[in-house]
């Protein structure tokens, strides 16, 4: 009897061990599609062939959904081919799940000031000038105080 519930710690513990390396394969094989893809989409987007970086990014957003650069990308295709809607609503996205991505308010103050909602752009301005200067990147948050000076200009 000893030896029968040995074996079965033993079916148990194997049992266990092949499972883990199963998961352990699909997300290594999982890692590895959804990177290719994305530097595909990559390459497609600096070739300027927006069409087919479109259809790739949106495969790797199907396969990770958490991909925020796929998704900057995307909003900025997209913008361009004028389905700004849906641009912005990734842009929101992208704020929503990482609030500390500075891209995501300047591409969002983009779409609002095509927009002519000056306000609303100006207000993630500040957010994006805010977040650059604490993750120390006192150029690009210099760029955004400038252009932040000439929308007060503006509308003063």
């Amino acid at each position: 009897m000893l030896e029968t519930f040995s074996n079965s710690s033993d079916i148990i513990a194997i049992s266990v061990v092949i499972i883990g390396l199963a998961i352990l394969g699909y997300l290594s094989i999982k890692t590895l599609i959804t990177s290719n893809l994305f530097q595909k989409g990559i390459n497609l987007y600096q070739a300027k062939d927006f069409e087919n970086a479109e259809i790739v990014f949106r495969k790797v957003i199907a396969i990770n959904s958490t991909n925020d650069m796929v998704r900057l990308l995307l909003g900025d295709i997209l913008n361009q081919k004028g389905q700004v809607a849906e641009a912005k609503a990734l842009f929101c996205e992208v704020i929503d799940s990482s609030p500390k991505n500075p891209d995501a308010y300047l591409r969002l103050a983009n779409i609002l000031m095509q927009q002519e909602q000056e306000v609303e752009a100006k207000a993630n301005l500040v957010q994006a000038k805010e977040l650059l200067q604490k993750q120390r990147q006192p150029e690009r948050a210099k760029k955004v105080s400038l252009l932040l000076d000439k929308m007060t200009a503006k509308l003063q």
